[in-house]
């Protein structure tokens, strides 16, 4: 899913520096950044260290570069684009939810979230890393919160709630399912946290 996911990119006409960021994302999905191989990415995409230096001037740019050029996109499509607009944020969140227990994919349990893994993994070592994933974090809590706000005047959502409190749990309890899911390894548990999940969204409920 994720894989398949990260190919929703903005437009990058150089195909070589594509090619390499899909590379890297696989790698770093597969063996976090810290243990991400420099030559498995090249041996992946068939090209030379000059093509990748030519592009990256070091293993930290090719980083933040996925994360930037990626992660954040393929998270937008799946997460920012469903609420967008919407008047009714309730529905769409119960509908993404649904629509997560209903994967198959393996990756989802073996591989986790790329963002999460990441910020587990590089937030504490390395600011650079922490506040690039951060300001994806921190995009996905406001697209959520500004989707309840917009709730609250259509209606659904119940005027007491704190939106932006709310918008910063759905997305850390979404993130915590997807962690502790790749620790379990069990697709009954990742679902389970998902439907209870699904029934705090319905305490918002006007």
């Amino acid at each position: 899913m994720y894989d398949s996911a990260m190919n929703v990119t903005g437009k990058t006409p150089d195909r070589t520096r594509q090619r390499l960021l899909e590379a890297a994302f696989a790698e770093i999905h597969r063996n976090g950044f810290q243990a991400a191989s420099i030559t498995q990415i090249l041996a992946d995409t068939g090209l030379t260290k000059g093509a990748l230096y030519h592009h990256f001037p070091d293993k930290k740019a090719l980083g933040l570069a996925v994360v930037d050029e990626m992660i954040r996109p393929a998270i937008a499509a799946m997460m920012f684009t469903p609420l967008a607009d919407t008047r009714q944020p309730l529905a769409a969140l119960q509908a993404l939810l649904a629509a997560k227990a209903a994967e198959t994919d393996p990756e989802v349990l073996t591989l986790g979230c790329p963002l999460n893994n990441l910020i587990q993994e590089m937030s504490p070592v390395d600011e650079s890393f922490r506040l690039r994933l951060n300001a994806v974090f921190q995009a996905w809590v406001e697209v959520v919160a500004t989707a309840l706000e917009r709730g609250k005047a259509s209606g659904e959502v119940r005027t007491d709630i704190d939106a932006a409190a709310a918008g910063f749990f759905i997305v850390s309890a979404l993130e915590g399912c997807v962690g502790m899911s790749k620790n379990t390894q069990s697709v009954a548990a990742y679902r389970s946290c998902l439907a209870q999940l699904g029934s705090f969204l319905d305490t918002l409920k006007r």
